[in-house]
């Protein structure tokens, strides 16, 4: 895990996602693959046909400048950091996936232009979330603009899955490296506990209920804050779905930390939807942290 993987298509907001990633590899001593996918499936002939020669190099020479255009924008945010760059033909999910089994983290863009443009939340970012062996950066920015920013918290859901404790160790770790504060969100829905209670019974027991999740939340902080004493805590407790919660909060955050997947049943709500949904939607980076297969 030496290095830091981005994939990138031309657009503004991949280029982000470079000075984004070139910034933090600088800040962490490691290295940066760019990568750059050709798509020939998207424009073959004849059902899958390759085109001629003369049509691929044109692909491949934009795919080119493309990545010179990458390799020069992490030089000039952060010189010394030593730049790699791959270039496949079909689409970058094989590739980035491959890539992430000995990678810190991927990062891609939030928007951009043809398949890591509309298709980059729906199939590539999916996919990578679903698939990567390390977290995956999307890079979002502020509503209406493609400033990502650089104060406020990081801010981390938790659910007491695995994955959401995989996703707590890493806030911390950004938190500690950013010198920010880890605002730590527990959201729970009467719905999810209108499905195991029923509603009559739920209304005499909200206190109840909320005592349980104010527990689970500062079990599953209590280690975490031995291990980074100099991260300052912020717990939000909130009746609300995690979505929606962490939504609010990515307009004030710098970061959010989520898992891929969260828990089943008596949550009702997996964090699976609720990673998808800020990926597609958050108004800052979006860290999604999957459970390490053993």
């Amino acid at each position: 895990m030496n290095r830091i993987v981005v994939g990138v298509d031309g657009a503004e907001p991949g280029r982000a996602a470079v000075r984004w990633a070139a910034a933090v590899a600088a800040e962490r001593k490691l290295g940066l693959l760019i990568v750059h996918a050709l798509h020939v499936e998207q424009w073959a002939y004849g059902g899958g046909l390759a085109g001629p020669v003369p049509w691929f190099d044109v692909l491949a020479g934009e795919g080119r400048r493309v990545l010179e255009e990458a390799v020069a924008d992490a030089g000039s945010t952060a010189p010394g950091v030593p730049v790699d760059t791959l270039m496949p033909a079909d689409s970058p999910v094989p590739t980035l996936v491959d890539a992430s089994k000995s990678a810190t983290m991927v990062v891609v863009g939030g928007t951009g232009k043809g398949f890591f443009g509309q298709m980059t939340l729906g199939s590539t970012a999916s996919a990578l979330i679903a698939h990567a062996h390390c977290p995956v950066v999307v890079l979002r920015g502020r509503k209406g603009t493609a400033n990502q920013p650089d104060t406020g918290p990081v801010v981390v859901g938790i659910d007491g899955s695995p994955t959401s404790e995989r996703a707590l160790e890493a806030a911390f770790d950004e938190a500690s490296r950013r010198s920010a504060t880890l605002v730590a969100v527990h959201a729970w829905s009467d719905v999810t506990y209108d499905d195991v209670y029923g509603m009559a019974r739920l209304m005499s027991q909200w206190e109840s209920i909320e005592d349980d999740e104010r527990r689970l939340l500062a079990q599953r902080l209590a280690g975490w804050q031995e291990k980074y004493p100099d991260v300052t805590v912020e717990r939000s407790l909130v009746r609300d779905r995690p979505r929606q919660a962490l939504l609010e909060w990515s307009a004030k955050a710098r970061l959010v930390v989520v898992g891929s997947r969260g828990r089943g049943g008596f949550t009702g709500l997996l964090l699976g939807s609720t990673s998808q949904a800020l990926a597609q939607h958050a108004e800052c980076p979006v860290m999604v942290v999957r459970r390490v297969e053993r």
